[in-house]
């Protein structure tokens, strides 16, 4: 009966009226987008593989986390999006490690000096304070520089609207004692905008890991998250326009101490401070940009941990990452068809860490990083020449050098071509090297190796895109090769470790993606992803192993969404995603496969008037039990409402 409830609720309770339908009829080659080279342009411009999250498919997801919307998208796995919030995020773009995928926030790289592999934790964005996500596939550092080997995904933040004042509320109730609440004030005059948010998050939840007996009781899992937003922008004068951002964010979390292995004291808490400020000149012909931005976050870690029995009685770790980046790039169009963008930046990261460990042998303190010592710069210089509207062809050439503190310099480079056959059919092809930097952990921990190279990579892609009134499809086929890949290495003569330079990895793909708008009321879009990989290693006779290490990544990935309009107030729409089996690793033992499932989710949305709406939605309807990571609990049937007033 409570499943019936539910499903009822759903179709009956309703957010923005539109939203399903412009994901399946949006036409992409019309759709303006900045990621692809920095400034505004169409999608037809480029041959580059892009995807864009509008604002009206946002507010479709009020319930949902990043992780989850990401989750959904063609080419990208999240691991952990359906875990109880709060949980780690991992995300695979192309079946890529997550240190491979760059995180912008407003086009700013963002990670995080003091994690293992810089990754940053995509649980500091709340889907209320994003405008857009513009995702951008293949080797991108010519124009982004480290990380960015298997794409970007470019999270923008909410600006002010056209009117001199307005006010937005979301409010929402859910599953597992969820609540979300934001409250943002914006205005906009002739010559400033501003738009300043609080968003708030807490949940009970579920416990982290899954108690394969039933019996152990574990406890849930509680999140609770606090985030202060905002953007000024002003235009000093005609041609120069300044804009200054603000995010501060805490964000706390119950989490256990591993697959299968509950714990009642184990909790973080993270702080991210991020400011910046951005300067655009604009003349006839082109535009000049100088953006500098600082990025602070401070991860705690305390675990009173005697009750679980464990080695450890009771472990902290603090750990403090600081970043800064500075760039100033101008793009200049010497005629309608020609265009270059030329840019310079630096990038400074450091870390304070220390970690205490007490069990029945007596405390263990670990050697503590400090930023006077445990820091490294990047400067960068970048070029990139644009080709376009001739005779139905494109073409984009570029490279970047790159000089490191430590290892010294690196150079890549990228040529993407497109041809638009005609107003409806594109066809592309990219050629592009991108690297990554060592962390700094790898570089000066206990394990860390100051010799460290660079990864190398080179990617490869091509596909073919339609567009036309009602119905829009792409294909894209993807090879990716990395080389000097950072391992940790372990010598089982001595039990030192160390990271390391050495294998080689390669991997390939598949993309495809359509949707149709059909009886002007039902909208149908799907998307599928193939990911296939192994990694090469030597063997101490100098001869190539090579071995499957997609792990916690399944090759086959298919989501579909149908979306009906049964009234101009009324939508509902289905979403099912569904996973092939996939493999874990485990240690000193053959890898054990997990099996594939499928989820089905529905939503409804009803708008009242252009200042009201309500909104249902049932997540996981036929409550199956499923895992994307082995011994960690996935979010049975659960639902979310909520309502959006803007005045």
């Amino acid at each position: 009966m409570k499943k019936i409830f539910f499903v009822l609720a759903a179709v009956t309770i309703s957010s923005q009226l539109h939203a399903q339908q412009d994901s399946a009829t949006s036409k992409p080659l019309d759709e303006i987008i900045i990621t692809a080279n920095k400034f505004p342009q169409k999608q037809s411009f480029t041959g580059k593989v892009m995807t864009v999250i509008n604002q009206q498919q946002l507010q479709n997801s009020l319930g949902k986390s990043v992780g989850e919307i990401l989750n959904e998208q063609v080419g990208i796995t999240v691991n952990g999006a359906n875990n109880t919030l709060g949980a780690n995020q991992v995300l695979y773009m192309r079946g890529a490690a997550f240190a491979n995928t760059l995180i912008l926030i407003d086009g700013v790289p963002l990670n995080d000096a003091s994690a293992i592999n810089s990754e940053f934790d995509l649980n500091t964005f709340p889907v209320y304070q994003v405008e857009r996500i513009e995702i951008l596939k293949g080797a991108q550092s010519t124009l982004y520089g480290s990380d960015a080997v298997a794409g970007v995904i470019n999270i923008i933040s909410k600006k002010a609207g056209k009117k001199s004042f307005n006010t937005d509320v979301n409010l929402s109730a859910g599953s597992f004692g969820t609540y979300r609440a934001n409250l943002a004030l914006s205005g906009n005059t002739n010559k400033t905008a501003y738009h300043v948010s609080y968003s708030h998050i807490s949940s009970k939840g579920i416990s982290s890991a899954y108690d394969s007996s039933g019996t152990k009781g574990f406890d849930d899992d509680g999140y609770m998250q606090n985030v202060l937003q905002g953007n000024f922008t002003g235009r000093l004068s005609e041609k120069f326009t300044l804009r200054l951002l603000g995010k501060l964010s805490r964000h706390k979390a119950d989490i256990d101490a591993g697959a299968f292995t509950d714990d009642k004291d184990y909790s973080y808490n993270i702080l991210n401070a991020l400011t910046g400020i951005k300067g655009t000149y604009e003349y006839k012909k082109g535009a000049l940009n100088l953006l500098v931005n600082y990025n602070y976050i401070e991860r705690k870690f305390t675990d009173d941990s005697g009750h679980t029995g464990g080695f450890s009685k009771y472990q902290q770790g603090n750990y403090k990452g600081k970043t800064l980046f500075a760039e100033i790039y101008n793009n200049y169009s010497f005629t309608e068809h020609a265009e270059i963008l030329t840019g310079i930046d630096l990038r400074r990261n450091a870390t304070n860490q220390d970690y205490l460990s007490i069990s029945s042998f007596g405390p263990f303190k670990s050697l503590p990083l400090s930023s006077d010592t445990a820091h490294t710069s990047q400067f960068s210089a970048y070029a990139s020449f644009l080709l376009k509207k001739i005779s139905g062809f494109y073409a984009e050439l570029g490279g970047r050098w790159n000089n490191h503190s430590l290892y010294g310099n690196n150079f890549t480079s990228s040529f993407n071509p497109s041809y638009l056959v005609n107003e409806k059919v594109k066809l592309f092809a990219n050629i592009a090297s991108a690297y990554r930097v060592p962390s700094l952990y790898q570089l000066y921990s206990e394990y860390g190796n100051r010799e460290l190279k660079p990864e190398r990579s080179v990617n490869y892609e091509a596909g073919l895109q339609f567009t036309g009134k009602d119905f829009h499809a792409r294909a894209t086929a993807f090879k990716r090769n990395i080389r000097d890949v950072f391992i940790f290495y372990t010598d089982f003569s001595t039990f030192q470790s160390i990271y390391k330079n050495e294998d080689r990895q390669e991997d390939k793909g598949l993309e495809l993606e359509a949707g149709i708008k059909l009886f002007s009321k039902l909208n149908l879009s799907a998307n599928y992803t193939y990911v296939d990989g192994k990694i090469f290693t030597s063997t101490p006779a100098g001869k190539d192993t090579s071995f499957f290490n997609l792990y916690r990544r399944p090759k086959h990935t298919f989501n579909v969404n149908a979306a009906y309009q049964v009234i101009p107030q009324l939508l509902i729409s289905a979403h099912l995603r569904n996973v092939s089996k996939f493999y874990e690793p485990r240690f000193a033992a053959a890898p054990l496969e997990m099996k594939g499932y499928y989820t089905i989710d529905l939503y409804s949305s009803y708008r009242f008037s252009k200042a009201l709406s309500v909104f249902a939605e049932l997540r996981n309807i036929t409550d199956q039990q499923y895992f994307d990571i082995r011994g960690f609990n996935t979010k049975p049937l659960n639902f979310n409402t909520g309502i959006n007033c803007s005045f």
